[in-house]
């Protein structure tokens, strides 16, 4: 049978007392009047002034439903011939539930009566039973989602339900809904997720069952739009750069593009970044910048027909963009520019990827005009303006980089790149605000850019963009900035 209409029940109960609508719940056997009974009862505890007073007996007398009803499912599940006939008994779970979850709101009182009932464990119990049922019927997926729900809103604000729900829910529960087909289903597990997590919990996560973390991870990629999986990542799991690590290796490629992402999101967002993010990134550059050190040259196989789609290739360029996003945080920057072979590798991979350009047409040769279809078919699209950049960054105010990319020969390869280039948008940019980092107070870098001018081998017009003059000075040339002093980007 249907249930009730919800608006068919507000006006006739509204004012009805709780105690006396259990009384009728008591008084009835036959499912379809429980279910009425059940059904006033949820829209009497969605009023503050019914919750604030409703006694013990009312979640008896729900929890006495939901132990029947899981005994007529554990049934169901040890014998499909059952399976018909709970239709019933599905409803009235689902009913429990939303009776459960309204008591819960804004009322600790409720939660902690629920909770001494352990009404908490035999959710998490049915729900399991639920899972095995693996029912087609929308009865069985709204019972699941209203589980859920009532779980989520017991551990809210309160941490002593939380510690129940993690002892009961943890891993199982997790493990299965953050996987399941139905988008509220994940999202609800995720909600639940995020209220039970603390530093200490997080600990669970990656001593005791990675997997929990992982499927955070892909049920954000297959839902973007799930705000609580979002949440857990960027508040919970980026603060813990070994459970990062750990993680990291055992992903796929789009969901390590898809962590990156968030990664890049959390350093550029609105929000500044507080003591505790700082130093977890500190620790975040030292994977990130080996990762891409290891992993760089897999991106020159794009230059290749067939790999333009390389997911490994897609992901090491996102962890580029990390780095950029990294170093371009002044609190995060001294550590990068520091770290051992990084800057050598970036220099090394600019000038292997310009010649790939330049020895047949691919992602990496400059385009002069956008093509008909965007720059979407081109996966390597502002590879080289982050490589360019990311070098900037790390000569900013750094004597011993700037004399690193002169010993490269790093200095002509950027003012190679100087070209406009529809493939790297802002390359021309980039190029001038690494000459100008890397020619602050450095005369040596400052006389090899004017005697490359000098020799025709350094473009008068590509220099005056970048704001530099060379000048002949009592029979030296010298290189004179027309402009103000680089900042940290």
């Amino acid at each position: 049978m249907a249930a009730p209409s919800e608006e068919s029940y507000r006006a006739d109960f509204s004012s009805r007392p709780v105690e006396e609508a259990l009384a009728a719940l008591e008084a009835d056997d036959e499912p379809g009047r429980r279910l009425e009974r059940l059904r006033e009862i949820m829209l009497l505890l969605r009023e503050q002034q019914h919750r604030e007073t409703t006694s013990e007996r009312i979640f008896q007398g729900i929890q006495q439903i939901l132990m029947e009803s899981s005994r007529e499912v554990e049934l169901a599940c040890q014998d499909a011939s059952h399976r018909g006939h709970l239709e019933p008994q599905l409803q009235l779970i689902a009913e429990c539930f939303r009776c459960l979850r309204n008591a819960c709101v804004q009322c600790p009182r409720n939660q902690g009566m629920i909770k001494h009932l352990n009404l908490i464990g035999t959710t998490v119990e049915l729900i399991d039973l639920l899972q095995k049922l693996d029912a087609k019927q929308d009865s069985h997926l709204t019972a699941f989602r209203c589980g859920l729900q009532f779980l989520g809103n017991i551990a809210a604000g309160n941490e002593a339900s939380q510690q129940v729900v993690w002892r009961d829910a943890f891993p199982d529960l997790f493990l299965y809904c953050l996987r399941h087909p139905d988008e509220k289903v994940v999202a609800y597990a995720s909600m639940i997720l995020f209220t039970c997590l603390s530093a200490e919990r997080l600990k669970d996560l990656h001593t005791q069952n990675l997997s929990v973390a992982l499927r955070v991870v892909e049920a954000h990629q297959k839902q973007p739009e799930c705000e609580w999986a979002f949440l857990i990542i960027s508040d919970y799991l980026l603060k813990s750069p070994e459970l990062v690590k750990s993680m990291y290796a055992k992903l796929s490629n789009p969901e390590r593009v898809t962590l990156l992402d968030l990664m890049v999101a959390k350093l550029v967002g609105d929000e500044p970044l507080t003591r505790e993010d700082l130093a977890a990134f500190l620790r975040h550059a030292e994977w990130v910048a080996s990762g891409f050190q290891d992993k760089c040259k897999s991106v020159l196989k794009l230059a290749s027909i067939g790999h333009d789609d390389d997911e490994e290739a897609l992901a090491t360029i996102r962890l580029l963009h990390v780095l950029c996003e990294m170093t371009a945080n002044c609190e995060l920057l001294g550590s990068l520019q520091a770290f051992p072979g990084l800057l050598e590798t970036v220099v090394e991979i600019l000038q292997l990827a310009h010649l790939a350009g330049k020895q047949s047409p691919n992602v990496f040769t400059a385009a002069s005009c956008m093509r008909g279809d965007g720059d979407v078919s081109n996966p390597a699209v502002g590879f080289k303006s982050q490589l360019v950049r990311l070098i900037g960054n790390l000569c900013y105010k750094n004597g011993k980089n700037q004399d690193k990319v002169y010993e490269l020969d790093g200095i002509p390869l950027i003012l190679d790149n100087c070209s406009m280039d529809d493939n790297n948008p802002f390359l021309s940019q980039w190029a001038v605000y690494a000459i100008r980092n890397l020619t602050e107070h450095n005369k040596r870098n400052q006389g090899l850019i004017a005697k490359m001018e000098d020799h025709g081998l350094a473009d008068t017009a590509v220099l005056k963009k970048m704001g530099l003059e060379v000048e002949k000075r009592d029979g030296r040339l010298t290189l004179r900035s027309t402009r103000k002093g680089p900042s940290c980007e």
